[in-house]
């Protein structure tokens, strides 16, 4: 895409290379989630940000190291993250590559119950743990801050008629910026866009996204993953960024 400025200077921006990854259980295992993501939470999430221009691809958890090689991540911009049923089963090798491209640059984007992934823990180094009930009501979330890229075209704020309520204490740390809270029709609250920094890379953590309702449908949904990825992803590339030094003169 090409960016223009002024008076007409004009450079090429990078194209983001986003990998969606999702454990891909629900779908295979709940006829509810299936009818509602008949081909995956991935394919949906993939479907709905093409448009945006990104270069997309897929990995899902019982793929050869969990979809996630060295290779795969190397070749990824930013990450994209939905887990659930399968928290545990993550192997200390793909948290490990996961963690060390994050601090080199990667961004990472945890969707909704990914709050409690290994990876999302690591980095946080909390628990993560939150209070959470399931029965889907109206969620109304507001923009924290309008000037931030990430609620570039939102407005106020937008609402969600069915979403799995999460409410506060939510353990994790004091967020580098609050981009987003969400308030709920039983009255609870939550911080439900949270920026931060690790290494070089940036993580953001939107919470909508529950298995059962149509969330990764919703414009105002995609519109803020979509600002996300332009976000997080990394301005050097997928390469390590490493200082040059030399001996100070005697």
């Amino acid at each position: 895409m090409r960016m223009v400025i002024g008076n007409g200077y004009s450079f090429e921006r990078k194209t983001q290379r986003v990998t969606v990854w999702n454990e891909y259980i629900h779908e295979r295992t709940n006829p509810q989630v299936a009818a509602v993501y008949p081909q995956g939470i991935h394919s949906a999430l993939v479907q709905g940000l093409q448009p945006y221009g990104f270069l997309m691809r897929t990995a899902v958890l019982d793929q050869p190291e969990q979809g996630l090689s060295q290779e795969v991540l190397e070749e990824t911009d930013v990450l994209i993250w939905w887990g659930h049923l399968a928290h545990d089963r993550i192997t200390d090798e793909a948290v490990d590559r996961i963690q060390a491209r994050v601090l080199q640059g990667m961004g990472l984007i945890v969707l909704h119950s990914g709050h409690r992934s290994r990876i999302f823990r690591r980095l946080m180094g909390t628990t993560c743990d939150l209070k959470w009930r399931e029965d889907g009501r109206r969620e109304r979330l507001w923009v924290v801050d309008p000037s931030h890229p990430i609620t570039e075209g939102i407005g106020e704020y937008f609402e969600l008629e069915h979403e799995e309520m999460y409410g506060e204490f939510f353990d994790v740390p004091p967020p580098e910026k609050l981009v987003l809270i969400s308030w709920f029709q039983g009255g609870e609250v939550f911080r439900s866009g949270c920026e931060y920094t690790r290494g070089l890379g940036k993580i953001f953590y939107f919470r909508p996204g529950h298995e059962s309702f149509p969330t990764y449908y919703n414009k105002n949904v995609l519109r803020v993953i979509a600002n996300a990825v332009r976000y997080v992803g990394s301005a050097h590339g997928t390469a390590p960024v490493y200082g040059e030094t030399k001996a100070l003169e005697p």
